[in-house]
């Protein structure tokens, strides 16, 4: 198993919190993005997409950290990161996909570097786009986290799922951001009590071989 990431792409973070919670280990490659070696042919060659993370196993690539976490919550089932129940499974999902396809993507780092390159937008001005869509994201999370249908020490009971997955690298970029959270109180619960298991903390971005 070959896995291609960046220390601080949050989608790669999530993928190394999945590996780290089922105890896998692969082969890291690692590819920077602000060098833009993303775009080299021999990483296109792997994700035609340019983006991060991929996972390449057996010859065969995929790509979406979400869908590559699925892979290997199928392949691996154990621990499962998603429920037993319909209900739970889907609701989970949602929270995941709230992150990954609602908060993340308008502040991603090709964004940001459109916002500055192409619209002239100074640093001051980017930072004001990234907080909006933290709060505007998270208010919505925090409602939801808040109403939770299995009430724990996580998003969804008592053990880490691939909402809480989603969740830290998430929490993780508001702060290095500067943004305010108080008005979040379980996010940040939530984001704690999943910071003190191991298998988070080996994920953090500084603790990465490529860390700068």
């Amino acid at each position: 198993m070959e896995v291609y990431g960046y220390f601080r792409s949050s989608a790669a973070y999530r993928l190394r919190i999945a590996l780290n919670l089922k105890g896998l280990t692969a082969e890291q490659h690692f590819i920077h993005l602000r060098r833009k070696e993303q775009r080299s042919p021999g990483y296109l060659a792997v994700n035609p997409m340019g983006l991060v993370p991929a996972l390449v196993e057996d010859g065969r690539a995929l790509t979406q950290s979400l869908a590559i976490i699925d892979y290997l919550d199928e392949t691996h089932p154990t621990p499962a990161l998603l429920p037993r129940d319909p209900f739970g499974r889907a609701w989970v999902r949602s929270v995941a996909l709230a992150i990954a396809c609602d908060i993340h993507p308008v502040n991603n780092l090709r964004v940001l570097n459109h916002l500055r390159d192409d619209l002239g937008l100074d640093e001051p001005a980017r930072n004001v786009w990234y907080a909006h869509w933290v709060a505007e994201g998270f208010g919505g999370l925090e409602a939801m986290l808040a109403a939770s249908p299995q009430p724990g020490a996580f998003c969804f009971g008592d053990e880490p799922t691939l909402a809480d997955v989603c969740l830290v690298p998430q929490v993780f970029n508001a702060e290095r951001m500067n943004c305010p959270l108080d008005a979040y109180p379980t996010i940040r619960r939530i984001a704690a009590a999943a910071r003190a298991l191991p298998a988070f903390q080996a994920a953090e971005p500084g603790r990465q071989p490529d860390a700068e």
